[in-house]
């Protein structure tokens, strides 16, 4: 691992199980902490590391060591590819009822699907033997997730559980059957298929890193969590580069990252994480990489509408204000490369939007105008830097700025509810300056804020003015 991953890794936000657990009244100053750096973590690196207690640890570890045991006692053969009880077979509609063994052989996978509410059985009509401990482990990573999305909720300033209605019961009802899912995992086992020729390729060159066909992969989930036995789990960051999650685990430590569905329900404004499998270099281990992947899921007949993201004052994009059912969402084809695009590359929007901004401003270049006073043209320039320092503190500090319009802050300007109160307290605005947005701050205010960053600021520019006339 060289210098840069390592830093990489170490500023993974790593939070605790325990400092998540919320409580009646005030929030202490742990508790916002915790939050703080669970979710500037996934801001930066589209995931986090949380620590488990012991006993929830120990637990999660023997699951490893049974699974490790399942698929190495279980042979493999071509015509259980997707076999089991329905785990593999690949029809969308089906997303909520996998559940069993199934295999993989192109992306060198085998899955164990625990489902509360089906019993798996064999072609032969025989109930499957699953790994020890599914339902106990179930348990555990579902608190976990809640746990997480309670955080991200108090972190968007949402009413607390404000994700219930897309979850399932607590417990389930008679006859209903869990959205969430525990899978046990096995990439890479020597006796699969097609094993020989990816061990071949890794002997030939030690420092070759091998992936599953899909690369880039989101899953359609609120959260995913992960806890394996070796690393190998790739996500890109923020600038887009692909980061070992995983390589620096301690034995309570689990992975987490928000999925396309959570991305639905905030209106973009956690962003799902884009991630990889390694499934080289195992040549020598006779087990692969065995791991434990929970995926909290919302409910199928739920609806993903962000309008508590409305409620809550934030400013929710056209794409995101239309309603739809949880199921159709789930049938319906996402792909990295149509959320974020390659090399940043504009969207025709912002590039019909930058053409129209340069055909004004040519318009207002040719015309003949009378030169604005230095007082005008001291406030305009408090505006235009005001706003690149706003941007320039939440890109350092992974915070993304998605500001509402003059409209939508009318009447909230002399509210202690406004729009932005979050994002003020993320980014650390100075005390005793008044914040609604840049583009609607009074003329003193904007002048109260550069003076506090950069003291002396007014009297420069009013230098500077001098000096030009």
């Amino acid at each position: 691992m060289d210098d840069a991953e390592a830093n990489i890794l170490a500023s993974l936000g790593r939070v605790r199980l325990c400092d998540l657990a919320a409580a009646d009244g005030l929030p202490s100053d742990g508790y916002k902490m915790c939050v703080s750096a669970l979710t500037q973590s996934l801001a930066q690196y589209s995931a986090a590391v949380v620590e488990l207690p012991p006993a929830d640890g120990a637990l999660l570890r023997s699951g490893l060591d049974s699974a490790r045991l399942f698929f190495h006692q279980r042979g493999y053969g071509s015509g259980e590819a997707g076999g089991g009880g329905g785990g593999g077979s690949g029809d969308a509609r089906e997303w909520c009822k996998t559940s069993g063994y199934y295999a993989d052989p192109q992306m060198w996978l085998e899955m164990y699907d625990f489902r509360p509410g089906i019993t798996p059985v064999e072609p032969n009509g025989v109930a499957e033997l699953p790994p020890s401990g599914l339902p106990d482990m179930f348990s555990v990573l579902g608190k976990v997730s809640r746990e997480v999305l309670d955080a991200i909720s108090f972190s968007l300033n949402l009413r607390s559980s404000t994700f219930t209605e897309l979850l399932d019961n607590i417990p389930l009802r008679s006859q209903e059957v869990s959205s969430s899912v525990l899978s046990a995992c096995c990439h890479s086992r020597p006796s699969m298929e097609g094993a020989q020729q990816h061990s071949v390729a890794s002997q030939d060159d030690e420092q070759l890193l091998m992936f599953s066909d899909q690369e880039n992969q989101i899953d359609k989930t609120l959260l995913t969590l992960v806890k394996s036995d070796r690393s190998g789990l790739y996500i890109k960051d923020l600038q887009g580069r692909w980061i070992l999650v995983d390589g620096d685990l301690g034995p309570l430590d689990i992975v987490v990252y928000p999925g396309l569905a959570l991305y639905r329900e905030t209106a973009g404004y956690v962003n799902p994480a884009v991630h990889k499998t390694e499934v080289g270099n195992l040549q020598e281990c006779m087990f692969g990489r065995c791991s434990l992947v929970f995926k909290l899921m919302p409910r199928s007949v739920a609806r993903l509408s962000g309008e508590e993201m409305r409620a809550a004052g934030h400013g929710v994009d056209a794409q995101f204000q239309v309603p739809i059912l949880v199921n159709d969402f789930m049938q319906t084809e996402h792909s990295a490369n149509q959320l974020f695009p390659k090399n940043n590359e504009p969207s025709p929007h912002v590039e019909q939007e930058a053409s129209y901004n340069f055909v004004m401003k040519r318009k207002k270049e040719g015309r003949k105008t009378k030169a604005l006073p230095p007082s005008k043209r001291l406030r305009l320039e408090a505006q235009r830097v005001l706003k690149e320092r706003v941007q320039d503190i939440a890109d350092k500090k992974g915070i993304k700025l998605r500001f509402c319009s003059l409209r939508d802050c009318e009447s909230h300007i002399k509210s202690l509810d406004r729009p932005c109160e979050n994002i003020r307290t993320e980014i650390g605005w100075p005390p005793g300056v008044p914040f609604v947005h840049p583009h609607d701050l009074p003329n003193k205010a904007k002048l109260m804020f550069l003076e506090a960053y950069e003291p002396g600021w007014t009297a420069s520019q009013q230098d500077l003015e001098s000096r030009s006339l």
